[in-house]
């Protein structure tokens, strides 16, 4: 099953720097007037270099009409999932509908530490993780009259209020790379989101597999949960690597990663207009074609 069938999107993945030397919203302004799907941010709460991603993440959605939002991935450990499902939930109606939620586990523990958050091993944040993803999903489940109850190894909601009621199903995506990050997307989740220079050779592969088949036990479809992927290279007359060369070699690899591998979101990580406009302009439209070709033709 390496392709799922889903429509394409692409977004870009960018700084959220301190103006003047970096100005992410005028970045994501840009991005929206070039046709990308989506826009998001890393999420390092403990960095002061970076504006606050969920306050930027308000802000841009504010500034633009269309694309959507999202960070990439939201630290959970820095922010309570209770209070993170109304943030969510409001920004989703305050903009329309524009808005995904990307959590991450954790990392940076010392940073993390230092900001007041826990120091958690990596059992402990997938654990955790999980019952936060429970409180969200609770949290956004208005249809239920009762308040919310989840008593957790890391996490207690005691008698919560739901709401508010969000516009659609948002999205939860996990940034995963273990075996039980991984099996707790095939379960939970809606979409995965690597970062591809982080994956070993066949990871991508190996990936799936192990989410599709957590899926399956869970009885959920694995075509129903999104692949994304975060990518970054260079564009050159002459290909030096992966993802480092002209627009045909880039259109070639991203069409191969949607049809052996699934992928059918890439996030773009650069904050450099022309590489922007180039993805947008000449390879994006290329591989949605080179795509939809083949599944016509297959």
């Amino acid at each position: 099953m390496p392709d799922y069938g889903q429509p394409l999107e692409f977004g870009t993945f960018l700084t959220p720097g301190n103006a003047p030397a970096s100005d992410p919203v005028e970045h994501a302004v840009l991005c929206e007037q070039l046709g990308y799907d989506l826009v998001t941010f890393q999420d390092h709460p403990y960095q002061p270099r970076f504006l606050d991603t969920w306050t930027l993440l308000t802000w841009v959605a504010a500034r633009t009409d269309r694309i959507r939002v999202s960070g990439n991935v939201l630290n959970l450990p820095l922010r309570q999932p209770a209070v993170l499902a109304r943030a969510a939930a409001s920004l989703d109606l305050l903009s329309g509908g524009r808005v995904d939620l990307a959590l991450g586990a954790g990392g940076f523990w010392d940073a993390i530490a230092a900001m007041g958050g826990p120091r958690r091993t990596p059992g402990e944040a997938v654990q955790a993780l999980a019952e936060a993803l429970e409180i969200i999903r609770g949290i956004w489940t208005t249809d239920e009259r009762r308040p919310l109850r989840v008593s957790g190894e890391f996490y207690d909601v005691a008698g919560a209020k739901r709401g508010p009621a969000t516009t659609r199903p948002i999205p939860i995506v996990l940034g995963a790379y273990g075996p039980r990050m991984l099996r707790l997307v095939g379960q939970q989740a809606d979409g995965w989101l690597p970062t591809l220079a982080n994956l070993p050779d066949g990871g991508l592969a190996r990936g799936n597999s192990t989410i599709d088949e957590a899926a399956q036990d869970a009885g959920r479809d694995p075509r129903a949960i999104r692949r994304w992927v975060n990518l970054s290279g260079s564009f050159a007359p002459t290909g030096t690597g992966r993802l480092d060369g002209p627009v045909d070699q880039w259109v070639d690899e991203l069409t191969s990663l949607a049809l052996s591998d699934g992928v059918a979101t890439f996030i773009l990580s650069s904050d450099d207009e022309s590489t922007l406009r180039t993805f947008a302009d000449q390879v994006a439209p290329a591989v949605r074609e080179a795509v939809g070709h083949a599944r016509r033709s297959g």
